[in-house]
Formats: structure tokens, sequence, C-alpha cells
């Protein structure tokens, strides 16, 4: 694309003289845009917009104009990428990755131009500078792509930069300033009234839900909840008694819990609490878990299983509460190194007593426990495998210098830089078997091949065993037959604890047959 910019016969010999200063050559790149590509059509406009960022003299009125006609012509093909990224049931890493740039490039790209216009209004020797009057507007796209790119960076759990936080807070200051930070605007593109705060708000409030243990399908959900009770929420410039979050506007530092007052208070400082927002999302989670639909009201951009739906909105109950969470367990710092393998198969393999608990061959990490606790343990990565990590992941895990393996599933991820990163991972269990499973038809015992599974030892409730077995395999109108030590045992199915892609988890009530 920069090939293409930049073999416009000297148009850069003069920086003033780019291609986009001039309207009838705008108008031309945007009509030439794929109409049916989306792909290719963002790619070009990203191309554009990394040209405008070493054009220093490039008039920023103008520059305001070129980029509102982009993110406009972009929006069409952004709606279609993003419907890619989250309707296919299983991207190849490599689509995966190409879908999450291009989308993360342009709200990365367009957000920095925006903060490029934001610091040019009044100023009177920049050329073509930016009157106040179009703060308003302004502010709103800024905090809206700044907001954006944040939500990318987590869709893949970071690294996420911290700068972009003042970048914001800027937007919102300046906004203030001008008395028009909660002026209604109309963005082309998009349905309905939105003003600087709100966009601010919901930016923050999605930060502060601690949505590094859903899915991204699952965070997508939850920003169009969050949008949906914005207006339950409050936030304020002056700590109240029961606020729960706070930030600096002015500071490149992200929204932190109010465990206690900020060390001095600074009219820059903005407070949220979540107000009547949490109890009209209890009573959603309320009458989803009691099998009703969700309200007709409530337009969430899609529609979602239920078992997400119910997923997310108690995620966001927990943790947008007037008393968030709190650790269940004391940590205990160590250092310890660990053996993971991932998924089903592999942890078979290991809890098998045919191979002894000897992974020879098998493809394993070496990872570093850094905390552990009664419910877990958190882990450091220092390469993290980029095919099959991810929220959800099942892991047989075996410390350095032991025997026994353990078996657990991440619950949290954050990367704090392109390699490294830090999971926390619930236990399961310290003892499993590995077993094979047979389907007990109603009619008759079924000759069919075993299904492979575990079958967890410990951690069960009284009178119950937690079996995990491939996907689908679960139905709670059939019992799974095995034998063990010549004895064959019957497990009346219980409940589905939880299903995932890869495997499922389940609750069944065992007895002996003959």
């Amino acid at each position: 694309m920069l090939n293409k910019v930049a073999s416009l016969g000297g148009l850069f010999a003069q920086k003033s003289d780019h291609p986009l200063a001039n309207p009838r050559e705008l108008r031309r790149v945007l009509g030439e845009l794929p109409k049916d590509n989306a792909f290719k059509a963002l790619d070009e406009i990203s191309g554009w917009l990394e040209s405008l960022e070493s054009v220093e003299n490039f008039p920023v009125g103008t520059l305001y104009e070129v980029l509102e006609q982009f993110e406009e012509a972009a929006q069409p093909h952004l709606k279609r990428l993003s419907r890619e990224y989250f309707g296919a049931s299983r991207l190849s890493k490599s689509e995966e990755n190409r879908l999450w740039s291009i989308n993360y490039d342009f709200w990365r790209r367009i957000g920095a131009a925006y903060e490029r216009c934001l610091l040019s209004v009044g100023e009177k020797s920049r050329p073509g500078e930016l009157p106040k009057t179009v703060l308003p507007n302004l502010s709103v796209r800024l905090i809206v792509a700044v907001g954006r790119a944040l939500k990318w960076e987590q869709f893949h759990y970071g690294p996420s930069q911290d700068r972009r936080w003042q970048s914001l807070g800027q937007a919102l200051l300046a906004a203030e300033a001008a008395g028009v930070a909660g002026k209604a605007v109309a963005l082309a593109g998009r349905s309905g009234m939105t003003s600087a705060l709100q966009e601010y708000e919901k930016v923050m409030i999605f930060q502060a839900a601690s949505l590094d243990s859903l899915l991204p399908v699952g965070i997508e959900l939850a920003e169009h909840v969050i949008a949906h009770f914005l207006p339950g929420f409050v936030f304020t410039a002056a700590a109240q008694i029961d606020s729960v979050y706070w930030v600096d506007l002015k500071l490149a530092q992200p929204p932190l819990r109010l465990a206690r007052m900020p060390g001095q208070a600074e009219p820059t400082q903005r407070f949220l609490k979540p107000g009547t927002a949490h109890a009209a999302m209890q009573a959603v989670l309320e009458t989803l878990e009691r099998g009703g639909d969700m309200p007709p009201e409530i337009n969430l951009g899609g529609q979602y299983p239920v078992k997400l739906l119910v997923t997310v909105f108690r995620h966001l109950t927990n943790y947008l509460s007037p008393i968030p969470p709190q650790r269940l367990h004391d940590r205990h710092r160590v250092t310890h190194r660990m053996a993971v393998l991932n998924g089903l198969v592999n942890a078979f393999v290991v809890f098998s007593e045919e191979f002894g608990g000897k992974p020879a061959g098998l493809p394993s990490e070496t990872w570093v426990a850094e905390n552990v606790s009664r419910g877990g343990f958190g882990a450091l990565l220092g390469n993290a495998p980029g095919d099959w990590l991810k929220v959800g992941a099942l892991l047989a895990m075996q410390p350095e210098g032991g025997e026994n393996w353990l078996l657990g599933v991440i619950r949290r991820y954050h990367r704090f830089s392109e390699k490294d990163g830090r999971v926390g991972i619930q236990a399961l269990a310290t003892k499993a078997a590995a077993i094979e499973f047979r389907i007990r038809k109603v009619s008759s015992y079924a000759a069919a091949a075993g299904t492979p599974g575990l079958m967890l030892l410990d951690g069960n409730e009284p009178d119950e065993f937690r079996v995990v077995v491939p996907p689908l395999t679960f139905d709670p109108r059939e019992s799974l037959e095995y034998e063990k030590d010549g004895q064959r045992f019957l497990l009346t199915p219980i409940s589905l604890v939880e299903s995932t892609d890869d495997y499922e988890l389940a609750r069944y009530r065992r007895s002996t047959l003959g």
C-alpha cells in the first residue's frame, strides 16, 4: 500500500502536497475502495492512514475531514470482518491473526490520528487549525477509536498500553473544558446518539469488568451488555461512600479498584459505582437461569446461546457489583518449574496406568508457577504457545521433581509482551483415572467403541464423581458404564458443569453393576 502512495510522482516533495490533501484525490481514493472485499478495503484505508503519520505539515482541518470520511467508509467493512472473526466456529491461528491484525491496526492508527487533531484544536501556529466547535464529535471519535483498540487488545489478552488511558483522559478533559462532554452527537454509520462522557464511561466499565477470564466472543457480548445498562452506572468527579473504581484522567494508568482512597485528591480524578445497573443485570441473569428469554428491549448486536448469556451476565454481576469479588484463598509466593501438557488426549495418556505417567514424546511446555493457593495457582509463560493457549484450556501439569500429575483449567490469561504472559489456573483434581467409558443405552449395553475420559478422584461432592469427556458426549438421558479391576460400574448423569470445543466436564453418581 505504501509503495502505491510513494509512487505518486514526487507528491511528497512538499509534505503538504500529500494526495489526500486534495479533495478530488480523496474522493477518487474513497470511490476506488473495493466494495466486495472487506479485507482489501480496510487494508487500503489503513495504508493511507499510515502514510499520513509521517506528514508533519498536513493541514489539520483537512486531516480531520479525511479521518471522518475514512472511518465512515470503513464501517461496513469493519462489521463484516467482525462477523467473520466471531462467526466461524474454529478459525486457524493464521486466519485469526489476519482478521485480528486488520481490525486492530485500523483502530490503532485512526485513534492516533484523531489524537493528533485534538492536540491541534485552538493552536494558532498550525495551518488550518481546528475550531473548538469540532470537539463534541472529535472527542467522541477519539474515545471510540482508542476504546476499540483496547477491546481488540483484550481479545488477545494484551499486551495493553497504559498510555491509551492518557489519550482517553485527554479527550474527556478537553470536552469538559469546552463544556461539551455531555453533548449528544450522532455519528454516521451508527445508530443513536452518544457523547464523550458516555463513551468514556463505557471504556472504563469495560476495563473494570476484568474480562480476561472470558473468551473473545464473551468479551464482545460483555461490551454490548455494558452499553445497554450504562445509564444505571454512576460516574462522579468526587468519591462517594460506595464508589468502587477510580481513575485519574491525566495519568497513563488504567482504572483501579478503590480499595482505599487515592493518596491525594485531584480535580482530574473520576469515580465509578454500579448504581442501579447491578440490580438490573442481576434480574436478567435470574430470568435466564430460570429458563426465561432475554428481554426484547436489550439489543446485544446479535443472537447468542443462552449458556454464553448466562456466563457473561454472571461474570458482569460479579465484577461490577457494589462489593467486587474477593479472593477466597490466600496466595503464597513460590518459584517452581512444571511440565505442562494441553488437552484431554495428552491428559489421558499421563493419567493412564498403561504409560506409568511418563509422557515420552508428548509435546510438553515448561512454565514457572509463581503463586499457589487452595484453588489453584498462577504461572509465568516465557514463550506462550500460540496455537492452543486460551481461557478454558485443559491442562495436565507435573511439578519439577515430582511424580504425580495435576489436572487444571486456564481461567485467566494476560500477556504483558508479545511472547511473555501470565495465566491463572484452577486446579480440578490432584488425582484422576484414565478410563474408557461406554454409553449404556436404555435398552441394552452399547457395544460401540469406548470413549476415553478422565474420572476425577478428589474435589467431588459426596456420592458424586466428576468426569472429563470429549465434546458432545454428555447426555442427561444416557448413563456411562466402565470396568475397573474386574468390577463394572454405572455412572448416572447429574449435570453438565462445563462445555468447550475441546472437552466436557460433567457430574455423575456412581453405582455398581452385577
